[in-house]
C-alpha cells in the first residue's frame, strides 16, 4: 500500500514539473495600460473596421441578441432596444470616450452594416476578442479582420495579445491559430455574470518578438491550472 502510494506522488509531482517547465510565464510588467488608442478606422480586401455608432443599434442587436452566437460570451444577449443602447453605451461609447483599446466593429464595404466585431482591451491581459452572426461563419471574415487589428497593434508598439476561448467551442480555438497565437495553458474559472464553472484555454500571441514571454494572470488566479497535449 505504501509502495502503490509513493508511485502515485512521484508521478503527480513530475506532471507538476513537466507543466511548470513548459509555461515560462512573463516576468516584465510592460505598461499596456499607458498606450492609449482610439479604433482608428481600418480597411481590408472585403471589411471596413471601424466605431459602432448610435445609427447600429439594430446590428448591435442582430450581432449581440443571437442566443447561439453568444453561447460562449461572458454576458445574457440583449432582448430590447433599451437593452441594446445600454449595452452599446457601456461597451462602446464609453471605450471611445476614455480613447482607451480597440472596439471594431467588423462591416462589409458594400453596404456598411456591421456583422460581427474584434475588440482588445487594455489591460495586462491585452484581451482579444472576437464575435461574429451565425450566417457569416466559415467566411474567413474574423481572421481576415483579426489579421488587420493585429497589424495595427504590432505599428502601435503593442507587445502582446492574449485570448481564450471555452473548452466547448474549439471553433473558437481555431480561429486563434489561423491568426498565429499559440496554446500556452488551461484553467478553470467560475465564469460571471453567468456562475457557470468554465474551462478556459488561453491562447497568446507575442508581437514583439519575445517568443519566452507567457501571460500567467488566468494561471496564478485559478486554483486549478494545467497544460494539454493539444
Amino acid at each position: 500500500m505504501l509502495f502503490l502510494l509513493q508511485i502515485s506522488l512521484k508521478i503527480k509531482v513530475s506532471r507538476e514539473f513537466r507543466y511548470k517547465k513548459q509555461v515560462v510565464f512573463d516576468t516584465t510588467r510592460e505598461k499596456i495600460e499607458d498606450k492609449k488608442m482610439n479604433t482608428a478606422v481600418i480597411e481590408t480586401e472585403r471589411l471596413i473596421l471601424r466605431r459602432f455608432t448610435e445609427g447600429d443599434m439594430e446590428a448591435v442587436r442582430e450581432i449581440f441578441g443571437d442566443e447561439e452566437v453568444n453561447r460562449f460570451l461572458p454576458w445574457f444577449p440583449v432582448r430590447s432596444l433599451e437593452e441594446v443602447r445600454e449595452f452599446y453605451e457601456e461597451r462602446y461609447a464609453e471605450k471611445y470616450r476614455q480613447g482607451d483599446g480597440y472596439y471594431y466593429a467588423v462591416c462589409w464595404k458594400g453596404n456598411g452594416v456591421p456583422v460581427g466585431y474584434v475588440n482588445v482591451e487594455m489591460g495586462e491581459a491585452v484581451e482579444f476578442g472576437y464575435g461574429l452572426r451565425k450566417e457569416f461563419w466559415g467566411n474567413g471574415v474574423i481572421t481576415e479582420a483579426g489579421k488587420a487589428v493585429i497589424e495595427r497593434l504590432k505599428r502601435d508598439g503593442i507587445p502582446y495579445i492574449t485570448a481564450t476561448h471555452d473548452v466547448r467551442n474549439p471553433r473558437s480555438g481555431e480561429v486563434m491559430k489561423r491568426l498565429g497565437m499559440k496554446y500556452q495553458y488551461s484553467y478553470e474559472e467560475q465564469w460571471q455574470p453567468k456562475d457557470l464553472q468554465v474551462t478556459f484555454r488561453m491562447y497568446q500571441l507575442n508581437l514583439d518578438g519575445d517568443e519566452d514571454r507567457v501571460y500567467r494572470g488566468y494561471w496564478d488566479a485559478s486554483s486549478v491550472h494545467f497544460v494539454e497535449n493539444i
